[in-house]
């Protein structure tokens, strides 16, 4: 098989790999078997393969050859997720951009374990054992061009030092992560994306300098964490932020002082009571368009909400009423989500803006109102339009 470039054997029952194959190999699949051992000429010395599909097999280190790659430089991919590794396997090709070692079972990564793949874009390391002590400050130094680490699901209870300063995208949810230091990732120049919902966060835990400097920060994530306020010191040029299911109980007038940039704002499921949210707490969210504020224990809709917010939700509440004017000047207003709250009819519907209103709610030409269905104790149609579609 002397011009055999694609070889597919993924999905069988193979327990080991072939001594050896052909040289002229560029890609080749053996995902999905029973793999448990891998031979020195199996993936060596075919300097045109570029990518190699190993995952969900049963291979173990003892199972890989220490040079498993040699005369394959030219590797580009490498999977090696869902197998029984507890080590970073050693000498991998240097063209390597692309790395998945998620599932495995790996506690720690040597130093020097990555220092040569200076052309790793993606590495994925979740679904592991990794520990504070199981990383360096030089863990990923060098790792020049590495734009995707995925560190989701470990056992880390704080951000890693010496992260690779070209990052763009961070995933660190779902460890157990309390503390972000000050200078952990203000080096990172170029994040956009930091994901870091689902750990142990309390307020107190980000250093308010935590966020300094990255202005290509957009997009943070820190959603079903502890947080007991609204972290000072959020990044300046955040767009979405998340910080639903937390423990959050009002909102001061200072904590989105600096967010300019807040275009999707969601504070739903805390505990965010009506007079705990100063009325200026919004006033400098000028380009926020979509803001969340479900499951909280409000009994008046907040003052002061943006006026060029278009989705509004506060489902599942503790409205009672909404006072005349409370959305006075929410032109832009498309969609209002008021289900699962207390509102009553208490008086005719009053035409605004060309849409029927509710309770002094202002319409709009193209708008949606949802109210929450409920069963009235008498048998009568309902006063106020009603969905069966609740979202």
């Amino acid at each position: 098989l002397t011009n055999l470039n694609y070889l597919y054997l993924a999905n069988n029952k193979l327990t080991l790999a072939p001594r050896f194959l052909p040289s002229t190999l560029i890609s080749v699949d053996f995902a999905a078997n029973y793999l448990t051992k891998i031979y020195g000429l199996t993936f060596g010395q075919k300097p045109n393969l570029r990518s190699v599909y190993l995952h969900n097999n049963k291979l173990a280190d003892a199972g890989l050859p220490d040079h498993m790659f040699n005369g394959s430089s030219n590797v580009e991919i490498l999977i090696l997720s869902s197998n029984f590794l507890r080590h970073v396997p050693k000498h991998l090709p240097r063209a390597l951009y692309k790395l998945h070692l998620k599932n495995n079972k790996l506690e720690k990564i040597p130093p020097g374990a990555f220092s040569e793949l200076s052309n790793l874009r993606e590495l994925y390391l979740q679904n592991n054992y990794l520990t504070d002590e199981g990383l360096d400050n030089e863990t990923f130094w060098k790792l020049s061009s590495l734009e995707y680490l995925d560190l989701s699901s470990n056992n880390l209870s704080k951000v890693p030092a010496g992260l690779p300063r070209s990052l763009v995208l961070l995933h660190l949810e779902k460890n157990a992560i309390w503390s972000v230091g000050a200078d952990v990732l203000t080096p990172i120049r170029n994040l956009e994306y930091l994901l870091l919902h689902s750990n142990q966060l309390r307020a107190e835990g980000i250093h308010p300098l935590a966020f300094q400097g990255l202005k290509r920060l957009h997009t943070v994530h820190l959603y079903n964490n502890a947080l007991e306020r609204v972290p000072s010191g959020l990044p300046r040029r955040v767009r979405t932020l998340m910080i639903l299911h937390n423990q959050i109980a009002g909102i001061g007038r200072d904590d989105f002082a600096t967010t300019y940039f807040l275009e999707e704002l969601n504070l739903s499921y805390n505990r965010i009571a009506s007079p705990h949210v100063h009325r200026d707490a919004f006033r400098k969210l000028r380009l926020l368009r979509s803001l969340d504020l479900s499951g909280n224990r409000l009994q008046t809709l907040p003052p002061g909400l943006p006026r060029n917010v278009r989705v509004l939700k506060v489902k599942r509440n503790e409205l009672s009423a909404l006072a005349r004017g409370a959305l006075a000047g929410m032109a832009q207003l498309r969609e209002l989500y008021l289900t699962g709250n207390r509102l009553q009819h208490r008086g005719p519907p009053v035409l605004l803006g060309g849409a029927r209103g509710w309770g002094g709610v202002p319409g709009t030409h193209s708008g949606y109102l949802w109210f929450e269905k409920k069963e009235r104790k008498r048998n009568h149609k309902a006063d106020f339009p009603v969905t069966e579609k609740l979202i």
